[in-house]
C-alpha cells in the first residue's frame, strides 16, 4: 500500500510569502487587527480543504488573496444578518465620485454601512475589480450590482459628508 503525500503540503511552501500579504490585504479592508488575525485563519483553512479536493487549484498568493476576499465578504454578510436594525438608503443628489477622502474616516464610513453596500465599495475601489467580476462575487446580476453601486456611493457619501459636518 502507497501512501499519497497531502496535497495541502504545497500551501505550506507558500505560506511564509503568502501570509503577510493576505493578513494586509485584509487589515486594509476591514481595519480591525483582529477581525483580520481571524479572517486570514479561516481563509488558509479554506484554502488546505481546496487542495484537498480533486479539482484543487493550482496554488498562489493572488489565489489566497481571492480566498480571503471571500471570507471577508462571508464575514460582513454575517454581520450584517446580526445587525437589529436596517440602514436605509439615503438618496442625496449624486456627485461625481473622484474627490480626495480622509483615509481613516472614509474606513469608519465604510465599516458602517450595510454589508451589500461595504462589499460591492471595498470589491469594486479597492480592489479595483470590474463591475461584472463584483456581480459574480456578490450571486447578483450585472444590472443589479450597477444599480447597488450606485446606491451604495450615495450611502456613502451622505455618511461621509455627515461624519465630516461634525469635525
Amino acid at each position: 500500500m502507497t501512501v499519497r503525500p497531502d496535497p495541502a503540503l504545497g500551501l505550506l511552501e507558500l505560506y511564509d510569502e503568502a501570509l503577510p500579504q493576505v493578513y494586509g490585504y485584509l487589515l486594509a479592508r476591514c481595519g480591525d487587527p483582529a477581525t483580520a488575525e481571524d479572517l486570514t485563519a479561516e481563509s488558509f483553512l479554506a484554502a488546505v480543504a481546496a487542495c484537498r479536493k480533486p479539482e484543487a487549484p493550482e496554488l498562489s498568493v493572488r489565489w489566497l488573496i481571492g480566498v480571503a476576499r471571500h471570507k471577508l465578504v462571508d464575514h460582513w454578510r454575517d454581520r450584517d444578518r446580526r445587525r437589529t436594525e436596517p440602514l436605509a438608503d439615503r438618496d442625496p443628489s449624486c456627485d461625481p465620485w473622484d474627490v480626495q477622502l480622509d483615509v481613516t474616516l472614509a474606513h469608519q464610513v465604510l465599516g458602517r454601512l450595510s454589508y451589500a453596500h461595504r462589499a460591492a465599495l471595498t470589491l469594486r475601489y479597492l480592489d479595483g475589480l470590474p463591475v461584472a467580476e463584483v456581480a459574480a462575487c456578490l450571486d447578483r446580476t450585472l444590472h443589479a450590482t450597477e444599480a447597488l453601486l450606485m446606491r451604495a456611493k450615495r450611502a456613502f457619501r451622505a455618511a461621509y459628508e455627515g461624519e465630516e459636518g461634525l469635525r
